[in-house]
């Protein structure tokens, strides 16, 4: 049994599972329903969320609790049309905007970098490991994040053990399961040696300093400055990406997350001419919508084309434009 539960839980990602017990347990004992549930049970807690989840949540709480059932060998009571008819109405009377984290702009990536490069060097100076060790990884983090568009659970993921390192060119990052691919045979990712801003040189210098030669990439980091043997949690990367900006005198800290380092790049990659096509391949995107929903056109509001186009005035020829009336 042991055996088979370990292949089970192997079957879903991490962040799922961690994402549905907490849904389970919102409805169990925050809510205080009771498991195995019932179609009108279902449809009171819907109900009950409505004007404080958004519809996207009320979704994951409900496939939460159909993989419960199912696994349970119970009947899904998601399933029913009375829950089906709730959900769509509460979509009609309750529609939520979309929030989406605020994309890392170039310019803000390199004050970051800036900020952490001074306080690398203070630490060095003052001899603070801790502060030397959580400096380093953080630029790491920040540059293997923008520049590969990776999730904050990818990163969290990363092996020294799964890339490779190609001197003057870049690196290879390979990910035995994503988001998008659950195959055997995992994925393979590219990151270039840059000028400035180099991911691969970051990386090096954060498994040099912390002496990793084995394992996951970004860890934790104690208050004693002892490095982990367990990988960052990903659900610690958005308070670290808000401090960071705190800490760089950054504003608005609170409207970007882990997200932002993808969708900063894929931003990026808009406004420099990539194709949708190359840019999906780049990223790992399979689906063209998943794509569009993280890239923010240069122009958005379309002021920079319409500006363009009041700038060149329009020249009528009055002797060849009559305008004739029909009384």
């Amino acid at each position: 049994m042991d055996k088979i539960n370990r292949y089970v839980q192997a079957a879903t990602r991490d962040n799922t599972r961690r994402s549905y017990q907490s849904a389970i347990t919102h409805f169990e004992v925050k809510w205080g329903g009771f498991l195995p549930a019932t179609a009108d049970s279902v449809t009171r807690y819907l109900i009950d969320h409505a004007d404080t989840l958004t519809l996207n949540t009320l979704k994951q709480r409900l496939a939460a609790l159909a993989q419960w059932h199912l696994e349970q060998g119970f009947p899904d009571p998601t399933k029913a049309p009375l829950v089906k008819k709730v959900l769509k109405g509460i979509n009609e009377l309750h529609p939520h905007q979309e929030k989406r984290a605020k994309p890392l702009q170039l310019e803000q990536l390199q004050r970051l970098v800036s900020y952490l490069e001074l306080q690398i060097q203070q630490a060095m100076t003052a001899n603070d490991t801790r502060q030397l060790f959580k400096h380093v990884r953080n630029r790491a983090l920040l540059l293997i994040g923008f520049w590969r568009g990776f999730r904050g659970d990818e990163l969290s993921r990363l092996r020294v053990e799964h890339i490779e390192l190609f001197p003057g060119e870049g690196m290879q990052i390979y990910l035995p399961r994503t988001k998008t691919n659950h195959t055997q045979q995992g994925s393979m990712y590219k990151a270039p040696a840059l000028s400035r801003l180099c991911p691969v040189a970051a990386y090096q210098d954060w498994i040099h300093t912390a002496l990793i030669t084995e394992g996951p990439v970004f860890r934790r980091i104690d208050r004693w400055g002892n490095i982990a043997n367990e990988t960052l949690n990903p659900n610690s990367l958005i308070p670290l990406l808000r401090h960071l900006f705190h800490a760089a005198k950054l504003p608005d800290a609170e409207l970007y997350s882990s997200h932002s380092l993808r969708r900063g790049f894929a931003t990026w990659a808009n406004a420099h001419q990539w194709d949708i096509k190359s840019l999906m391949e780049y990223v790992g995107w399979k689906d063209i919508k998943s794509a569009m929903r993280y890239i923010d056109a240069a122009d958005s509001y379309g002021q920079q084309r319409i500006e363009a186009a009041l700038a060149t005035p329009a020249i009528l020829d009055c002797e060849n434009n009559e305008q004739h009336f029909i009384k």
